[in-house]
């Protein structure tokens, strides 16, 4: 692998920002949102990659594949975030998405210095959670020639799983190794090098797409309503108990109650509302109609 990172595009300076140590704080602010403005652009250049990306989670999940996210530092945080807000949003088990970073889960709160240098840990590490060929492999790197992550995808890629680069530079190394390239032309940062900023933004504006985007093909969403929640806490709740009202039209305590003998499950609910079923119809339904609500609702 080619050891020199200052050609990449994610190493160069920008020269909208030469004097930026000059600037008040008003135009540092600026120029920092101008840039920002910018990476709404870059997405949408690589939205056709995105789509071929949601369909390849799809897929797996829904014949019972995981998707793994590998990244190291800003790109492997990025992987965790995504992955952490899945169950208590859709009701996903843990192990149906997860993150894999370089160094382990402590270094999401603090860096672990040379973790990401190691190839064969990549590798490893994707080895011991049992990759296997139904998986899908998203490696995450701004710069694109993370060893870790091309240990992983290299991993990935040989057992048959398949793989989607997530990387600011064009023809990167990681992309190598990848089924599906979405390579983000950001640009040069604001502060040279700094991929945390712009970089970091397209990739989890593109995370937030790719889980989102399969978790409604999953049927999570009924309208634009997370109706697979899960209610467990107060704030979750209410939320689950205002869908129930939003979608059926009943009152907050006709909501409370149907959701309590629901087990607190939005779904099960609403078609229980919508259909005059028992609880045990409307799961009956929603398992013959693979989790869809408004199939459930109208199936004769």
């Amino acid at each position: 692998m080619d050891t020199n990172i200052s050609a990449l595009l994610t190493e160069q300076r920008n020269p909208r920002t030469m004097t930026i140590d000059q600037m008040s704080t008003h135009d540092i602010v600026n120029v920092i949102h101008q840039e920002d403005r910018s990476v709404m652009e870059a997405v949408y250049r690589v939205l056709p990659r995105v789509e071929e990306a949601v369909d390849f989670v799809y897929a797996s999940l829904k014949n019972g594949g995981r998707l793994f996210y590998v990244g190291a530092g800003t790109s492997g945080r990025l992987g965790f975030v995504d992955a952490a807000e899945c169950p208590p949003t859709y009701s996903t088990p843990p192990e149906l998405i997860q993150a894999v970073i370089a160094g382990g889960s402590g270094a999401v709160f603090a860096a672990v210095e040379g973790a990401e240098d190691n190839e064969a840990q990549g590798a490893a590490d994707l080895s011991e959670r049992g990759l296997s060929a139904a998986d899908v492999v998203i490696g995450i790197a701004a710069s694109g020639r993370t060893p870790y992550v091309i240990g992983a995808m290299q991993y990935a890629q040989g057992i048959g799983a398949s793989t989607v680069s997530l990387t600011c530079n064009d023809g990167s190394a990681i992309s190598r190794f990848a089924d599906i390239k979405i390579e983000v032309l950001v640009g040069p940062e604001v502060v040279t090098g700094s991929t945390r900023m712009k970089a970091a933004t397209a990739h989890k504006m593109i995370l937030n797409t790719i889980s989102t985007s399969v978790m409604i093909r999953l049927g999570k969403v009924y309208e634009n309503l997370m109706v697979d929640l899960n209610a467990s806490n107060y704030k979750l709740q209410e939320r689950a108990r205002g869908i129930v009202m939003n979608i059926t039209e009943v009152d907050y305590e006709t909501a409370a109650s149907t959701l309590a003998v629901a087990d607190q499950e939005v779904k099960t609910a609403i078609v229980m509302l919508e259909a005059g079923l028992s609880a045990k119809e409307a799961r009956e339904r929603l398992e013959l109609t693979g989790g869809l609500v408004r199939q459930a609702i109208h199936l004769t």
